[in-house]
């Protein structure tokens, strides 16, 4: 789109006088309607610069009408929209009739990109611009990325940065494709201030879909369920005119159907890489806190006679990984995350009061710790200072037994094994940032660790429930065989996924399934202790 200066004669002068036909007053009442201003504005005068036609009047599909109103309707509103769903026109229309009709508002257009910010900007001059000259608010300013009018109102856009709105009294924040900014949080804490604070100021956040465990994903999954004043909008790809099944089936063979769903699908696929596949990442909810003080999150209190063991992981206190630890309730078919802490200050020297004033809470839970580095120095003071035996001790003969010390080999069976706890829904996991952290936990070489500036502090005493699960320690102290669970639960799925006896056809031979599996692999017999004690590596 060209640029229009600021003497050109479709920007309309500052102040001007102009006589209005009865038509254009009772028009321009509707305009100033707080409810259906919007819509009506945006339907009568706003144009739109089509590909083809040029020119053309905008005339909004039934999913922009709801999208436009979600706008109106709420002073927080987050919405995902597969790609060209004609959310940026939209957005154009709105800011431009909330600053011509909701005089001194200063408006911000926020974008990963500048190329985002400035093309929002340009659709944004285009519509007042077309504007019929009697309606326009008078312009003081006009410049490529801000327009001041004589109202006392402005529009400006700009890239997202942890300094973006600092210092400036907004009215309107609008976020443009947020899933994809990458100092996402650094933006928002450093302008959700200034819009909190004024009553009725407001945020309007929209993208498409990416991935899990960015800030987009956690403001529309806290809108989803509630836990957040914002309020969620979702346009899906049937909801677009000229998109049907054969349209669907065209653009998945041009492209691929991980493309589809990540483009079109509203999907938040994980990153590919992740130790946990999509389909248990999506399957995990978060709760609030029932308990929430000095780095602890509590979600289920303790029950009498019910098996706790409580993983922990241990940092210097510096203010960068954060010593944590999860409290793990065992005495349920699914396990239940009940208790977890976080914290990236408290010194190693005193962690051992945390930890076992919230292991005696909890029925004097087993404790695991890792031992690693400052991990040894929690571990001799639980045991030696607080005299708590309950702890898992890894040797009887060596002197640096105590806890477990992570390397490699370790880590390795941890993560292979709590792969197949949470895949099978084995454990319920509650809280937010150790879903987080799950989402963000990649393949690096050999091994996983967090992505990007992510942490991994939780889902690293997952790992070491994980490698636990699967030690004869366990097996002794829960009388749990975790392997055989699994492996009942595998077979449950297979039996569940075959066609029933009645419909098979007659050629085939009368083979129990399972044992002609069992003999294929060379596996014992599912009624039969497929787990040989004598074999020392079993438990890997």
């Amino acid at each position: 789109m060209a640029y229009v200066s600021l003497d050109s004669d479709q920007i309309k002068k500052a102040h001007k006088k102009h006589k209005y036909t009865k038509s254009q007053v009772e028009q321009l009442e509707q305009c100033m309607d707080p409810k259906t201003g919007p819509l009506f504005f945006m339907r009568t005068f706003m144009k739109i610069q089509h590909p083809v036609k040029g020119s053309i009047a905008f005339k909004p599909f039934p999913y922009q009408e709801r999208l436009i109103a979600s706008y109106n309707d709420h002073r927080f509103s987050i919405a995902m929209l597969p790609r060209q769903t004609g959310k940026t026109t939209c957005a154009s229309g709105f800011l431009i009739w909330y600053a011509m009709f909701r005089p001194d508002s200063q408006i911000l257009i926020a974008a990963h990109k500048y190329a985002g910010a400035s093309d929002i900007m340009s659709r944004v001059r285009y519509a007042y611009e077309m504007l019929p000259s009697w309606i326009k608010a008078g312009v003081t300013q006009y410049n490529r990325n801000s327009i001041e009018f004589d109202n006392g109102s402005k529009i400006s856009a700009t890239t997202t940065t942890e300094n973006t709105g600092r210092g400036m009294s907004l009215t309107l924040i609008y976020c443009d494709e947020f899933a994809f900014v990458d100092n996402a949080t650094e933006f928002y804490t450093s302008t959700y201030p200034v819009v909190s604070s004024g009553k009725t100021s407001r945020v309007i956040i929209t993208s498409t879909a990416n991935g899990i465990g960015n800030l987009y994903h956690s403001i529309y999954e806290g809108a989803v369920q509630g836990t957040s004043d914002y309020k969620p909008f979702r346009v899906d790809w049937w909801d677009v005119p000229g998109r049907d099944d054969e349209w669907k089936r065209q653009t998945i063979g041009n492209t691929s159907e991980l493309q589809f769903d990540q483009e079109f699908g509203n999907q938040f696929l994980g990153a590919s890489n992740t130790l946990f596949n999509g389909q248990a990442l999506l399957g995990l909810r978060s709760e609030e806190p029932i308990f929430s003080q000095d780095g602890i999150r509590q979600y289920i209190p303790a029950i009498e006679d019910h098996k706790y063991i409580m993983f922990v992981d241990v940092a210097k206190g510096r203010g960068m990984d954060y010593s944590s630890f999860n409290i793990i309730d065992i005495s349920e078919e699914q396990w239940q995350q009940a208790c977890v802490y976080q914290n990236n200050l408290i010194s190693p020297l005193l962690y051992p009061d945390k930890i076992y004033r919230w292991a005696k809470y909890y029925n004097s839970a087993y404790v695991v710790i890792e031992s690693n580095d400052q991990g040894a120095v929690v571990c001799n003071g639980m045991y030696y200072d607080w005299e708590y035996e309950n702890m898992f001790i890894q040797s009887s003969v060596k002197a640096d037994a105590l806890g477990v010390h992570m390397d490699k080999k370790v880590k390795r069976i941890g993560c292979s094994h709590i792969k197949d706890i949470v895949e099978q829904g084995k454990l319920k996991i509650r809280d937010k940032e150790t879903i987080i952290e799950m989402s963000t936990f990649v393949a690096k070489g050999q091994s996983y660790e967090a992505s990007g500036s992510n942490h991994d502090d939780l889902v690293m005493n997952l790992v070491l429930l994980g490698w636990f699960a699967n030690t004869p320690w366990f097996l002794e102290n829960t009388d749990i065989n975790i392997k055989d669970q699994l492996f009942a639960e595998h077979t449950k799925t297979i039996e569940n996924d075959m066609l029933p006896f009645g419909i098979m056809p007659d050629s085939m031979v009368e083979t129990d399934p399972l044992e002609e599996r069992d003999r294929l692999a060379g596996w014992r017999s599912a009624d039969t202790n497929w787990l040989s004690d004598d074999r020392e590596d079993d438990w890997y």
